[in-house]
């Protein structure tokens, strides 16, 4: 997530955050790089090509698109870090594994929380070659996960309120809309707050940092180094935090609009009402993310430095649960990865890996003959 577009003779760069490492992607490559417990460098790097073309590059269309590739790539990448996980857990000493149980319990709502805070949807993203059943399913999981915790509930709570305090809102009123979108916002933070909490997503949200401050300075067409990109802040403007954020905002107006507009729900249970205004909505929750899109576009082009750079403070609030300060081993990963990347971008399908490949160290990174240190 980048201060400032560059310019269009440089790729593009996005990124995530995963278990113990940093994915970075280019509009034809990714890598992700994973610290093994033995300090060494697991290295999964692909040269890929862009499925966007025609129809999905246009204005609010590429919004769902470059979301439903980042929830794609972002699962790819948290398989393989967790993969790399396992592996250390296997060959420990058997103490290991009950230390990290954390970890290992937490299942989907885990993965789902790590995309959730690190996800990019950026133009210029690296596009997605499709997966096979197990990988879709992932992402089909992923999504009816944040339906459900971030559109059904919230609209549980408030229906719960109105009904507890005898409020009287039909479920298509702006205020009862309001009252939804003011336990949406709730429960996005209280979320965050509450995995934050876990000693492993506490170090993903490290990584997570880490990846802010090495795209940073490579927009700042600074040399990629540690000392470099330990200067940067952590706070981006196109981070998937600010992205998430921002829809919660953008579909309490959109509801609010729609919910007068719509055809009036009269079933004479309120429960059928909220059932049927909760299906009603769901159409809906493309164009939110597209034109959530669009909006963050212009305001991470046009308000990153003067008085409109206020538009950006609610995103970076909630930027402070999901990043934290990295160290300068964290950081390593995050500048290996966008070295990868950047290389693979350059060379295509021509030259180079395949096949995973560890390093045993940062140093031994930066001496391979392909990634010799740039600026």
């Amino acid at each position: 997530m980048p201060n400032r577009e560059p310019p269009a003779s440089r790729p593009y760069i996005g990124g995530q955050a995963v278990l113990e490492g940093v994915m970075m992607r280019a509009p034809a490559s990714f890598a992700v790089v994973v610290r093994r417990r033995d300090g060494s460098l697991q290295v999964r790097e692909r040269a890929m090509v862009d499925s966007r073309q025609g129809v999905a590059r246009w204005p609010f269309v590429r919004g769902v698109a470059s979301l439903v590739e980042s929830l794609k790539l972002g699962s790819e990448a948290l398989r393989f870090s967790a993969d790399q996980m396992e592996r250390d857990w296997d060959a420990g000493d058997g103490d290991a594994r009950p230390k990290r149980a954390g970890a290992s319990g937490l299942g989907v709502l885990a993965a789902f929380g790590l995309s959730l805070a690190s996800m990019v949807t950026v133009d210029g993203g690296a596009p997605v070659q499709s997966g096979g059943g197990a990988r879709k399913l992932g992402t089909w999981i992923m999504l009816l996960v944040a339906v459900g915790l971030f559109v059904a509930l919230p609209q549980g709570a408030a229906a719960g309120v109105n009904r507890l305090f005898g409020l009287g809102l039909e479920v298509q009123a702006p205020a009862f809309q309001a009252l939804t979108g003011a336990f949406k916002l709730t429960i996005v933070v209280g979320y965050l707050l509450l995995i934050r909490r876990v000693p492993d997503i506490k170090r993903v949200f490290q990584y997570h940092g880490a990846e802010h401050k090495t795209i940073s300075t490579y927009e700042a067409h600074q040399p990629l180094t540690v000392e470099n990109a330990r200067a940067k802040t952590t706070l981006h403007p196109r981070c998937g935090t600010t992205f998430l954020v921002m829809v919660a905002l953008v579909s309490i107006l959109v509801f609010i609009s729609i919910g007068a507009a719509l055809p009036r729900i009269h079933t004479g249970s309120a429960l059928l009402d909220n059932l049927a205004f909760f299906l009603e909505k769901l159409p809906f929750l493309p164009f939110i993310a597209a034109v959530t899109f669009e909006i963050q576009r212009i305001f991470a082009r046009y308000c990153t430095t003067g008085p409109l750079r206020v538009v950006l403070w609610p995103g970076f609030l909630v930027q402070k649960i999901t990043t934290a300060e990295p160290d300068d081993a964290q950081l390593e990963v995050a500048l290996a990865s966008l070295r990868v990347t950047l290389f693979r971008q350059e060379q295509g399908q021509s030259s180079g890996m395949n096949e995973d490949v560890a390093f045993s160290s940062y140093d031994a990174l930066l001496g391979a003959e392909r990634l010799r240190p740039a600026a």
